[in-house]
């Protein structure tokens, strides 16, 4: 059985089972490895893309449940790493090991996507649920503001 799946402003028919998780379909099927695996619960947020806008754990997000819908993925945010985001990631050296980071650069784009100017109070709320081991908390926030009205 085959899916159409939009994927990064591209469709694409997809092989997969309707209820295989989002995420190995990305990974596994169409390539697109920046979307990261780590605790499959949805607990991390390592594996965040967006479905319609909204920030979803593809780990627990079906193929059933992307179909019809617009999906994208850290690699959909910008073809060249421009997006403002990216940028103030690197200005600001967010990242450390680096492994969580496309999952809380999507989750700040959903962010920023609704609210062009959030408070910090705005920003904890969004990022709940995103992991980072290495704990650049407050680089990551700093860098949601840098690129605060720049999305």
């Amino acid at each position: 059985m085959t899916t159409q799946l939009t994927l990064n402003g591209k469709v694409f028919t997809v092989k997969s089972d309707r209820d295989t998780p989002l995420l190995w379909v990305i990974r596994d099927e169409l390539g697109l490895t920046g979307t990261k695996f780590s605790c499959g619960e949805g607990l991390c947020g390592a594996c965040t893309v967006h479905l319609d806008g909204e920030a979803v754990r593809s780990c627990q997000t079906t193929l059933s449940a992307a179909t019809g819908k617009k999906v994208t993925t850290i690699e959909g945010l910008s073809r060249n790493g421009e997006h403002p985001l990216q940028k103030a990631w690197v200005a600001l050296e967010v990242a450390q090991c680096g492994y969580c980071q496309s999952g809380q650069i999507m989750s700040a784009a959903a962010l920023l996507a609704k609210s062009p100017h959030p408070t910090d109070e705005e920003i904890d709320a969004a990022m709940n649920g995103n992991l980072c081991r290495c704990g650049t908390y407050n680089r990551i926030r700093a860098a949601i503001h840098r690129a605060a009205g720049k999305v």
